[in-house]
């Protein structure tokens, strides 16, 4: 798990959980938007989140779509 904290010091593992989840469907919506562009891999891959409000987080992954071709 992400180690997140409560107030008094447990981890949330439902928050922890929903946290994963939320960033593989992320990774997995960034390969199918690399495949659509014809590449077949992503190099750099970043993840961010970001509070939008007391209540809901957003999950960004950026990086670069590649073709790699064997030499």
């Amino acid at each position: 798990g992400a180690g997140i904290k409560s107030l008094f010091g447990g981890e949330i593992t439902q928050y922890v959980t929903m946290m994963e989840e939320s960033r593989d469907e992320a990774l997995q919506r960034a390969i199918e938007h690399a495949k659509d562009l014809g590449a077949n891999g992503i190099i750099a891959i970043r993840f961010d989140s970001n509070e939008i409000s007391d209540v809901m987080q957003e999950i960004l992954v950026y990086g670069t779509a590649v073709v790699v071709e064997k030499e």
